[in-house]
Formats: C-alpha cells, sequence, structure tokens
C-alpha cells in the first residue's frame, strides 16, 4: 500500500474560507491525501485567499515567494492558489509565480481533484467560473470521524448588495442559497460526529431563501435536531433582518444571544456613499427592536474609518452610534482601496487621518467591550467546553455570548455543556466556576 500524500492548507480571512478550506480538504482525502501542519514535508500545498484585507494580493505573492526553494528541491510538489484573490487575479498569479500549478476559484473547489489531475503532465489548471452547479452536491461526503464541539456550516454565498467598498459581489458572485433538506442532512451528519453548536455562515446569510420560511424558518428546524445544543449565524446585512429572524431571537432557546450585524458608518452621508442602503436611525430601531425580545442579546459589528470623503463631523456620527449600541465586540479597519470598485476611484482621506480616527474608535470599542465583559462577572452562563487551557486541569469554552472562559475543575470534557458562575473577568476572558 503506497503511502498517503500530504496536503497543507494555509487558510486566510473570513470563517466561509475556512469551512471552505475543511471541504477541500475532504475533497482532497478522496484522492489520497492528508492533512499536514508543514509546507515542508507536503505534496501539495493550497493557499485559501481572502480579498478583503488590504493588499491582500501582494500578501499571497509574498506567501509563494516563500516556496521557491521547496518547489526547486521537490519538483512533483504541486501549489495551488483557491479563494477570492485566485477568482480576481485569475491567471495573473501563475504570470506573475510561475511555479503556481492551479488557480481556482471559491466556486469552483469541487472541481480541484479534476484540476490537479490535469496538471501531472506539467501543463497549468484554471478555474475561475461560476459554475451553474451546486458545488456542494459534486463534493466527497464527509468521513465519519468525530469532530470537535463546534462546526462551521455554508448556507448562503455571494452578495447582491454591491456596497462601493467591497469586492465580495465580483470574487463570490450573485446570492445563491442552499436548499435547506441538505443543510439540514448536513447538519445531522455534524451532530452525529460531536458537534453541538453550528454557526450558519453566509457572505449575506440573513437573506437566505432556501427555506420557505427564510433563515428564521431554517433556524427552528436546526433547533429540534437532537444533540445540537447551539445556533449561530454570521455575517448579516440591517436590510436583511426580517420580523421572522426577529422573533426567532426572542422564541428559539438554541439561537445565541450574540449578533453580529455590521452598520460601517454611523453617518447617513457616508453611508448613502457607501450604497448601504440603510440609515443610521433604522439600524438603531433594528437594534431596539432586537433587545425588545432578547433583553441580553450582545451585539457585535464592522467599521470602516476613514471612507473617501469623510469628514471629522461623519467620524463623530459614527462615535455617536457606537455610544448608543455599546457594543461587545467588533472588527474595524481604514479604508484601503479595491481596485474594481466605485469607492477606489473617489478621493481620498489622508492617512494620517485614518489612523487617528482608528485609535479613537477602537479605545471606544474596547472600553465597551471591557464593560460589558466585567458586567458578567457574578453571572450565571452556559459555556460550552471546546479544548484544555494552557493550565494543568483548566477547560477552555465559549459562553452564550462568545466568551471566552476558562474553568479549573475534575469531570470537564470537550463537548460538555456546562452551568457556570463567572468569578473574574481578565483582559480577553472570563474565568468561572462549576455550579
Amino acid at each position: 500500500m503506497s503511502e498517503a500524500k500530504k496536503l497543507f492548507i494555509k487558510t486566510y480571512g473570513c470563517q466561509m474560507n475556512v469551512y471552505d478550506s475543511e471541504r477541500m480538504a475532504e475533497a482532497m482525502g478522496g484522492q489520497g491525501y492528508v492533512a499536514t501542519d508543514s509546507p515542508d514535508d507536503a505534496d501539495m500545498i493550497l493557499l485559501n485567499t481572502c480579498h478583503i484585507r488590504e493588499k491582500a494580493a501582494e500578501k499571497v505573492y509574498s506567501e509563494l515567494g516563500r516556496y521557491k526553494g521547496l518547489k526547486a528541491d521537490r519538483p512533483d510538489l504541486k501549489i495551488g492558489v483557491a479563494g477570492c484573490v485566485a477568482q480576481a487575479e485569475g491567471a495573473e498569479i501563475m504570470r506573475r509565480q510561475p511555479l503556481v500549478d492551479l488557480v481556482v476559484g471559491p466556486q469552483s473547489y469541487h472541481r480541484l481533484p479534476d484540476l490537479l489531475a490535469r496538471t501531472q503532465g506539467g501543463a497549468k489548471a484554471l478555474d475561475t467560473d461560476f459554475p451553474e452547479e451546486d458545488k456542494f452536491e459534486h463534493l466527497t461526503a464527509r468521513p465519519k470521524a468525530r469532530r470537535g464541539p463546534t462546526a462551521f456550516l455554508t448556507v448562503q454565498e455571494g452578495c447582491d448588495k454591491f456596497c462601493a467598498f467591497c469586492v465580495v459581489p465580483y470574487t463570490r458572485g450573485a446570492e445563491v442559497s442552499r436548499p435547506a433538506d441538505r443543510v439540514m442532512a448536513e447538519a445531522r451528519d455534524l451532530v452525529e460526529r460531536g458537534v453541538r453548536e453550528i454557526t450558519l455562515l453566509g457572505q449575506n446569510v440573513n437573506a437566505y431563501h432556501g427555506h420557505d420560511g427564510g433563515l428564521a424558518g431554517l433556524i427552528h428546524d436546526l433547533a429540534r435536531i437532537d444533540g445540537l445544543a447551539r445556533i449561530r449565524f454570521t455575517t448579516s446585512h440591517p436590510n436583511d433582518m426580517d420580523d421572522a429572524l426577529i422573533d426567532a431571537h426572542g422564541t428559539c432557546d438554541k439561537l445565541m444571544p450574540y449578533l453580529h450585524l455590521p452598520v460601517q458608518s454611523g453617518s447617513d452621508r457616508i453611508l448613502k456613499r457607501m450604497n448601504r442602503q440603510h440609515s443610521a436611525e433604522s439600524y438603531l430601531r433594528l437594534i431596539e427592536r432586537l433587545r425588545a425580545v432578547r433583553p441580553d442579546l450582545h451585539m457585535s459589528g464592522d467599521f470602516i474609518v476613514g471612507f473617501p470623503e469623510e469628514t471629522e463631523a461623519d467620524f463623530r456620527d459614527t462615535l455617536a452610534l457606537i455610544e448608543t449600541v455599546h457594543y461587545g465586540s467588533a472588527f474595524s479597519f481604514k479604508y484601503s482601496e479595491r481596485p474594481g470598485t466605485p469607492a477606489a476611484e473617489r478621493p481620498q482621506v489622508p492617512e494620517a487621518d485614518k489612523d487617528d480616527r482608528l485609535q479613537r474608535l477602537q479605545a471606544l470599542l474596547t472600553r465597551q467591550q471591557r464593560s460589558l465583559q466585567d458586567a458578567m462577572v457574578g453571572r450565571e452562563v452556559g459555556v460550552l467546553f471546546e479544548k484544555a487551557g494552557r493550565m494543568a486541569g483548566q477547560m477552555v469554552g465559549k459562553s452564550d455570548h462568545l466568551h471566552a472562559v476558562h474553568v479549573a475543575a475534575e469531570g470537564i470534557a470537550p463537548g460538555d455543556l456546562r452551568r457556570v458562575r463567572i468569578v473574574e473577568s481578565g483582559p480577553n476572558s472570563l474565568r468561572g466556576e462549576l455550579i
């Protein structure tokens, strides 16, 4: 029996890329590949890329440059680039880095084994199509090995919103939802293999339409799966948070009290220039409705500072919105141009102003995050334990509100869901005691 070939995957960016990397590893598992943690002994290296961060493509080219020595020593080593940078750059990747054997976009990675086969004679393989077939139906069936207690599950891809700063509609394509029966089958399979918490993924997940009842209907169906204890979803758009999904936060016990709902700016002028199609006021009213049905809901958001033409007054509007909402966590970035997007062609804010605004915004968000975390002390929460901690006898898990919680106690195993009293708040985690 021949020795298994080794596959090294480096994953950049969002949770959906994490999910995609898992599925690509499974697809290549059917070709005799096993995962390795190091590119040094790999027979195939695959970079699953993200185009959201600044200079994303250049970072990929820099990473590829590190593999020149490996390729020179082992000419049979196969190197591939997948994901959103692959979709955006296409054949340019192989032109700039001839060591790359194949390039595959995020909608075509189910064809990865076929693309690899095409490279065996030294040819290059490229597939950045948006195929009509459902890639999920063509992927290798998941192996029945045990899983950790948490898992991502993609239910929706693509976006039709065309925000002025975003490349997702160009790299992931139009909004597509997976049929509910296929999502349910994959969820049941995950639960059978030990998963207790599922996070539903989509570029615009609350636009999901693969169920007659939308995302809320899917969540209620998932909640009926025995053994599934928790449900989360990300990332959402304010314009698609419908009445049924708002109500689900108050009626579905398995839907966790944590919601990531990006707003990007608190200035109506900038929101309009971003093509966000909502106002600061409509966003705040939406938060009020959500908290009316789930008072303990912790909010997370996304913010872009220094968007083209943003003034100090616009920025202060963003700070005011943050003060009103009081976020438990958030992601914040300086605006950076994405070639081909409308905002890239507009007058840019000076870099010094971007830096200053980002520091002020992050200082406010950090104070809010710490305030909410400190307020957890003395409360009882559910914690789903995931792994051993750094200290002997310590286990670490996530609370209902997605806080990291560590507990020193005997008899806790990964996958256990236990009630915990929070006794201390640290810089990035909480310490608890079993009840």
